[in-house]
């Protein structure tokens, strides 16, 4: 709390000094990257409009996102699809929602879902790279930025009301959404509420679940099984990949010459699948093995479902006042306090059980120990202090930041962290003749206390009741301080009407999180035991990249170039245990009893988080032409991507985004109707790391189309058909951890409607 007050005091102090008597011009900006603070920083911005989100099927971030140049998704299932931007994913990849950075804990695992809700959104910004310091640290790969209107910073002209339904073929779901807008007695009201429902999806034809046994090199392995096992799992649908969430938010808002004022209130609540998630020790029978057979025992309890449940809640206040000052502009002040919850669970699906004897028996039999909960509290207060004029634009901005995560349950692996974070930035741009010049500074002082959980390694005997002795665990406890120095610089020039280029700087540094810190237990969802290190150091990236615009007439063009090198690159990495054959041999332990004690921790392969620098490059690249017709217009694109990662030893870095080909026509007719046909065209992706597979290449064509009907008093009616995956293509993402076990969704056709009045 130190933090939050000591930001507090020094807004208080800015503001007694700088404030003056003289009266200035309002000025009402929208909470987005492109009109606020963060503008006189970042290069280059992408914006997607909130029309297109409404039109599309309902995905993921990551999937949602993953038509753009420099950016795809990280997938778990149909509900988990982490963006990917320029080679960077998971906390160097920051998700905000109206500039605050949403307190989920999708960093700690490739199976956790980003906490966003895309219902009746403004835009989503998307800052690619780590250009963008004000208010997200550590963005060594970029900022996605997710707009609504919750608090309101100019008022309502008019009440908008918003009826949406959506229906998917390939998982069988549907969902229904609303959103209300007015301003009443003066005081701008916004809700949103939106529930989906999306069963198992449809795998493409030909799909073959757990590819691992394609990979498998032993020579002794038997054909005929192999084959067998194959054929046992192609299937028609994923098993674990439902998806089932409600969001809903109300927000209230003042405006006047003064600036604005307003609370919001939101709370999301979703319900989903994991596709895969590996045996814990002692699950099913392993040590029962001998009562019960680990086959006999699962037919018994039927299927298993293997879900993860979320809850969050958030409270916003947010606010911007028009000082009378000559020096001192406007203030803005931003608090969000955020408790979050994600918990993984077992089940088994029987038929003649009620829900509680399936959880009884399941315990009954070992089973998995319970569920497992990722809680995350967090408070969040800045303070954003303008001096800009005519010709300068200058910001100082201040926050704070205290959070408390916890892994309890079955598969607590990590003591509790408690975070404490503040940051002091400065922020300048001005235009030079035919250069516009932008400057930032940020420090970061970040304080981490948590703790490694040792757990006992030794097997327990049973006693005469059958009951296994409880493992008793250690905790060595850390108080970590770390700073970091962030800075980026950029330099643009428009060399004609049609040419224009820009070469953006950017230092960053990223403070190791609490589970690369310390990380010590099983981490199922990635079938591995992960270890953390408290010696980790700050990791610092230094980027640059070049960008060009081009248009003349009906063509257009753009080129960017980076390269990022990444020192102190953290990552985690499988590493083989090497025991002490000699003093194993003194103690008497034969060789069967060596490989049931250690074993890997379980059956799980170990993997530690380490340090080692690395170097990112890659390039996007765009071209097309807009075709004006008589009764609309034609677009036509080409675009490509692609990004390299290797570390300084000359090995490669895992799981990095292969190059893609994106294909688009676009057709839009003055009377309100639009076709979009895209084919993304993704090679094969074989320059891997270690203990990478290689994954094949694909293309992925989908369909949109929409149509909108006018009405009497104003009222229209939306229509959009989206054929996603048209061919029913075999595809892997290559950045998953799970790409062998979960394919991408089958062909999907669906219908959106949205009733506005």
């Amino acid at each position: 709390m130190k933090n939050y007050f000591l930001t507090l005091l020094m807004s208080v102090f800015i503001v007694n000094s700088l404030h003056a008597q003289e009266d200035v011009e309002e000025v009402v900006v929208t909470s987005s990257l492109t009109s606020s603070a963060l503008a006189d920083i970042e290069d280059p911005l992408h914006v997607v409009e909130g029309d297109d989100i409404d039109s599309s099927a309902t995905q993921s971030l990551g999937e949602t996102l993953d038509d753009l140049l420099g950016v795809s998704s990280q997938d778990y299932g149909a509900a988990v699809g982490r963006p990917v931007i320029r080679g960077m994913t998971g906390t160097r990849v920051k998700i905000l929602n109206n500039g605050f950075v949403v307190q989920d804990v999708s960093g700690m695992g490739g199976d956790h879902t980003n906490e966003i809700d895309f219902n009746d959104i403004k835009q989503v910004e998307i800052v690619r790279g780590p250009s963008s310091l004000l208010y997200a640290k550590g963005t060594v790969g970029g900022i996605i930025n997710i707009v609504d209107d919750l608090i309101a910073k100019k008022d309502f002209n008019e009440q908008e009301i918003n009826l949406g339904l959506e229906t998917q073929s390939v998982s069988e779901g549907d969902s229904q959404s609303f959103s209300y807008k007015n301003n009443i007695a003066g005081f701008n009201v916004s809700l949103a509420f939106k529930d989906s429902s999306f069963g198992n999806y449809d795998i493409p034809d030909g799909a073959v679940i757990h590819m691992e046994e394609e990979h498998h090199e032993d020579e002794d392995h038997d054909e005929d099984h192999e084959e067998e096992h194959h054929e046992d799992e192609e299937t028609s649908f994923l098993a674990n990949s439902d998806a089932a969430k409600t969001a809903q938010r109300i927000g209230i808002s003042k405006t006047g010459d003064w600036g604005y004022f307003g609370v919001g209130f939101r709370d999301q609540e979703s319900v989903f699948g994991l596709p895969y998630h590996v045996e814990p020790p002692g699950a099913h029978g392993d040590e029962h093995g001998d009562e019960h057979g680990d086959e006999d025992d699962h037919d018994e309890h039927g299927e298993e479902r293997i879900f993860s449940s979320t809850n969050s809640e958030a409270f916003d206040i947010q606010g911007a006042y028009m000082v009378k000052g000559e020096v001192l502009k406007k203030i803005m002040f931003n608090f969000r306090d955020t408790d979050y919850i994600h918990t993984e669970q077992h089940m088994e699906m029987e038929e003649d059980h009620d829900e509680h004897e399936d959880e009884e028996e399941h315990d009954e039999h070992g089973g998995h120990g319970g569920p497992t909960s990722f809680l995350n509290d967090a408070t969040e207060f800045s303070t954003v202090f303008d001096f800009g004029n005519d010709v300068v634009s200058r910001k100082l901005m201040m926050s704070s930041i205290n959070s408390e995560m916890a892994v309890v349950g079955a598969e607590a692996h990590m003591a509790p962290v408690t975070s404490e974070m503040f940051m002091l930035g400065y922020y300048t741009g001005t235009n030079f003749d035919v250069y516009d010049v932008k400057f930032g500074f940020r420090f970061d002082k970040i304080n981490r206390q948590g703790g490694i959980i040792h757990h006992e390694e030794e097997h327990h005997e049973e006693d005469d009741h059958g009951e296994e002795e409880e493992h008793e665990e250690e905790i060595d406890y850390y108080d970590l301080d770390f700073n970091e120095y962030s800075y980026s610089f950029s330099l643009g020039r428009e060399f004609s009407d049609n040419l224009g280029a820009s070469i953006n700087f950017a230092s960053v540094a990223r403070a190791p999180g609490g589970m690369e810190l310390f990380m010590n237990g099983p981490h199922l969802a990635r079938g591995r035991f992960e270890v953390g290190d408290p010696d980790l150091d700050v990791e610092n990236s230094n980027n640059i990249d070049v960008t060009f615009d081009y248009r003349n007439g009906d063509y257009y063009g753009s080129l960017a170039v980076f390269r990022n090198d990444v020192n102190k690159f953290l990552y985690l990495q499988d590493v083989e245990e090497h025991h002490d054959e000699d003093d194993h041999d003194e103690e008497g332990h034969d060789e069967d009893e060596h490989e049931d004690e250690h074993d890997d921790h379980g059956g799980l392969q170990r993997a530690e988080y380490m340090q080692k620098d690395a170097k990112f490059n890659g390039y996007e690249f765009q071209f097309g032409r807009k075709i004006d017709l008589a009764n609309g217009y034609l677009d036509l694109s080409f675009g490509r991507d692609a990004v390299n990662g290797k570390f300084s030893d000359g090995t490669k870095v895992s799981r990095v985004v292969p190059a893609r080909n994106i294909y688009s026509v676009k057709y839009a007719n003055n009377d309100a109707y639009e076709l979009k046909v895209t084919l993304k065209d993704v090679a094969k992706q074989d320059d891997i790391g270690e203990d990478e597979t290689v994954t094949s290449g694909f293309r992925m064509l989908d369909l949109k189309a929409m149509k909108t009907f006018d009405f009497a008093a104003g009222s229209e009616l939306s229509v959009s058909v989206f054929a996603n995956n048209i061919l029913d293509e075999v595809a892997r993402n290559h950045t998953s951890f799970v790409k062998n076990e979960v394919p991408l969704p089958g062909r999907n056709v669906g219908v959106r409607l949205k009733l506005n009045f």
